[in-house]
């Protein structure tokens, strides 16, 4: 969907998605650094019109209510540009379909600024091609690393975790991962809350 059609069918309920529209707001980096917190999802419409969406797992979840037994699809999905923004999200319905547009809206409330650099001492070549520095993420008994790597190595990493490094635009890097990475929930949590370090480091340093 283009960025004007997006424009011409949303009324926003948000200060910030009037200064969306209004164009007084033009890039996610502005939205981070006055503290705003995305709550509609035709914000990165607008902002970021060309993300890239992967089902990174789905299954078929059962939960025994008073009325008996309730089955759903659980849908992550995982949203990027290619170029620095990457978000996560998870949802249930009944039909798949549904799960993976709650999934996808939920991905766009939680975007986030993931920084790229040449943090390898192998490697100097100041291109945007891996991490800053070394980050860390750990949810339940799952833990990750994400190391620095030369430019050419690519991504030494496990399917689920190399797909969010593409999405977030990151070509090369050294991934360490321990604990129960079977429980893929918990991977997707743990890689998605390094890489987001790398923004709220990168912060603190300056």
């Amino acid at each position: 969907m283009a960025e004007t059609d997006v424009a011409e069918g949303w009324t926003p309920k948000t200060t910030l998605g009037r200064l969306v529209l209004e164009g007084k707001i033009t890039s996610i980096e502005e939205i981070f650094r006055n503290g705003y917190k995305i709550r509609e999802p035709e914000i990165i419409d607008v902002l970021l019109p060309n993300l890239n969406h992967e089902v990174l797992d789905t299954a078929f979840v059962q939960k025994q209510t008073d009325a008996g037994e309730r089955s759903r699809f659980r849908v992550i999905v995982a949203s990027g540009d290619l170029n620095g923004h990457l978000g996560v999200g998870f949802g249930k319905a009944t039909q798949w379909r549904i799960a993976f547009q709650k999934a996808v809206k939920d991905a766009k409330l939680n975007m986030s600024i993931i920084r790229r650099g040449c943090g390898s001492w192998e490697c100097d070549c100041n291109l945007l091609h891996s991490l800053p520095f070394k980050v860390e993420g750990s949810c339940g008994g799952v833990s990750v690393v994400l190391l620095p790597a030369p430019k050419g190595l690519g991504l030494v990493a496990g399917d689920i975790t190399r797909i969010l490094l593409r999405l977030a635009g990151i070509k090369d890097c050294w991934v360490r991962t321990s604990g129960s990475t079977r429980t893929h929930s918990s991977l997707i949590k743990a890689t998605f809350d390094a890489l987001k370090s790398t923004y709220e480091l990168a912060l603190q340093k300056r």
